[in-house]
This record gives C-alpha cells, structure tokens and sequence, in this order.
C-alpha cells in the first residue's frame, strides 16, 4: 500500500483518538449539567469530524478514485479496517460517557428514604365565605332562599327604586364608582341609563320584587363596592341583605326573625340587643340593631349581660318596614303588601365573631393569616353542631 496513504491513516487515527480522550476529560461526577452538556457535544464533534459526509476518511476514499484497480482495492480494505476501529472505539467511549451521566442524575435523583416525610398543609377556606355560608345556614333554617343579582347595576335599581332622592349623598361621585355607558344611535341623551358599581344588594331585592312571585322570604348574598378605604372600609366589600314580602308580616317579626339569627350566628343566647330609631331612604319606619360588646386590648368582645362594666353598644345591621314608594317601584301595592328589609356587612359580623381587628386584612392575601383564620374547606356550616366548631 501507498506510504504516503498509509501515513495519513494513522495521521487520522491518531487525531481520533486525542478526540475521545477530551471528550472524557470532562468531570461528569460535578453537580451542574455543563459538563454533560460538554462532554456530549464533544462527541458529537468527534462523530461528525470522522465519520460524517464530509470526514477526513470521506476524503481519502474520494482520493483513492483514481489508482489503480488492484490498489484501490487494497486501499479501500485498508480504510474501512480503520474505520470499523474507529466505530468501535468511538461507541466504547460514548458508552462509558452515557454511563457516567446517568449514574449521576441516579444519584442526585436518589431518594433519601431516612428523611421524614413532607407534610402538605392542607388550605383553608376564607372568613367572608364561612361567614357567608353561616348565614345562609341559619336563614335558610327561617324559610329563606338565596337571589343573586350583578355587580354592574343600573341607577334605576340601585337608586330610584329604593327612592333615593336625586340629591342623596349615595348618589354623587365620591361616593358611588360610576361607569361610562355606551352611546347608542338614535337613542336620546336624556335616556341614557347611568351604569355603575352597585353599592349594596338591594338591587337584588328589587328584581326580586319585580319578578311578582309571592310571597317573597329572600337573603341576597354578594359583593358591593363604594368609594371609601379605612381600617373599617374598603372599595369592595360584601353584605347579606334580606327581604320579606307577604300581607301579613309587621316590625316584631322583623325583631323576632333577627333576635334569633343574632343569638344563632354569634352562638350566644345571653347576648344584649337593642333597636334603635334610624332612617334609610327604601325603609319606613327603619332601625339599627346594636349588640352589647366590650374593647379590650383592642379586641371587640361580645358581652352576655347588660349588667358587665365598660358595656359598649355596637351598630351591626340596619333594618325597617318596606317603604310604599319601594313597593309601587316594583309594581306592588302598598295597601295590600308590606314586609321588612336588612342588611349586614359580612366583614362586619367576622370581625365581631373571630376578633379580626382590621378590615383590610381581608384583603391582603396572606396566607399565615389565613392559617389562622381560615376554615376548613371540607366542613359545610350546620347549626346542629355549631357554627365554630369548624374553625382551624
């Protein structure tokens, strides 16, 4: 065979085999995957160096084209002997490569089976729904059912029904989030509806009403939304409203019916209550309920007696007749049907209960106070076993 040919073979051989020594330089055993990623890149040069379609053998078989027959012959044996050396060592070497790398990932993938377990916390439901389930629990134990209305009222059913004058103080804009309506074509000005954020669920009690179906025993659920943010108020909020509409009901059944679900929600027969004279636009006449209470390290503590020192008088609730003028916006007559209306804020009433000293921390999302206020999710309230028992 040509001396020069055969020079070059071992030339070719020996570049290959400094090849497959960097590519197992790299230290596999390191923690980070840029060795790996190294060492198989490597290979993947070596492979393509000598072996692709344009390797240093590709070339001397393109060189031998033109020897004589019997040479070439000898020749093209001569090449293809060092090749299947050169595959055969190649795949040895990425063998042992692969192998290293997989023991590797085994060993950080290992599982220490001496360590205890994780332990998974198990979430906790929020005190504006529990509170909202408790109430429902409770009035639906009176004959109540739930109505549900939109967030995105109309002045109509947010205002005029509930016979708010034009220039109640509800209805300006630093009160109230308003909306821009569309205008639609051919459509006088005048007739524009104001679109806004509702500011209680009393919308909700007016379709109600509108619908005609009575008699009507309902509690309306949901968020409300006014411009205003304190410790004691937020933009969002949510509130419980209720409404009885029959021939029959008068102001000591409202009494009754809130008595009972003060007693039932905060679990305590023995807590004083008191009515006092007040005045809401949709009401007439109309109320607030206060509860007997004590602050103590700036804590609200409800009390059992009025006899207790340092007794304090909480406002949770307003309350009232249906105003006639509320009855004939919904297409009822007055002479014939009248009942009484509600409403609480549910922060309200969880902060009394579970001593949460600050409204905008129900807004904050953080999930240490959650813990510890929170409920489980999987315990729907029931009054026969108590309402707290619940609690985390």
């Amino acid at each position: 065979m040509d001396a020069k040919l055969t020079a070059e073979l071992k030339r070719i051989e020996q570049d290959f085999r400094k090849k497959l020594l960097e590519s197992e330089k790299y230290d596999i055993d390191e923690k980070t995957n840029l060795t790996q990623n190294l060492a198989q890149a490597a290979l993947e040069k070596t492979r393509t160096d000598f072996f692709g379609k344009k390797s240093h053998l590709q070339k001397v078989l393109h060189k031998i084209g033109n020897a004589k027959p019997q040479e070439r012959a000898e020749q093209g044996v001569a090449i293809n002997l060092l090749k299947e050396k050169m595959l055969l060592e190649f795949e040895k070497t990425r063998e042992k490569v692969e192998k290293q790398i997989r023991e590797q990932k085994l060993q950080k993938e290992k599982i220490d089976t001496s360590m205890p377990e994780r332990t998974h916390k198990i979430g906790a439901l929020h005190p504006t729904p529990q509170v909202i389930e408790e109430a429902i629990a409770i009035f639906a134990e009176m004959g109540f059912v739930c109505a549900e209305g939109p967030d995105v009222e109309d002045d109509f059913h947010n205002f005029v029904a509930l016979n708010f004058p034009p220039e109640h103080p509800a209805r300006q804009m630093h009160d109230t989030f308003y909306l821009q309506a569309g205008k639609k074509e051919s459509v006088d000005e005048k007739l524009l509806e104001k679109w806004l954020l509702r500011t209680h669920t009393s919308p909700v009690q007016v379709r109600t009403m509108l619908q005609g179906k009575l008699p009507i025993r309902v509690i309306a659920p949901g968020r409300c939304y006014r411009s205003d943010s304190d410790q004691t108020h937020t933009p969002m909020f949510h509130q419980i409203e209720g409404l009885v509409i029959d021939q029959s009901s008068h102001f000591g059944h409202l009494k009754t019916c809130l008595s009972d679900f003060v007693r039932a929600f905060f679990e305590n027969e023995n807590v004083p209550i008191r009515f006092r004279p007040s005045y809401f636009p949709f009401t007439e006449p109309s109320a607030e309920m206060d509860i007997a209470c004590r602050r103590e390290d700036g804590k609200i503590n409800i009390l059992t007696s009025k006899d207790e020192e340092k007794l304090e008088w909480m406002e949770i609730l307003g309350c009232g007749m249906v105003h006639p003028n509320v009855l004939r916006a919904c297409n009822l007559e007055p002479e014939k049907y009248q009942g009484f209306a509600f409403g609480m804020g549910v922060e309200r009433i969880a902060m009394l209960k579970y001593a949460i000293a600050d409204l905008r921390t129900f807004f904050d999302g953080d999930s240490a106070w959650l813990q510890h206020y929170g409920f489980s999710p999987l315990d729907a309230p029931a009054l026969a076993r108590g309402l707290r028992a619940q609690n985390f």
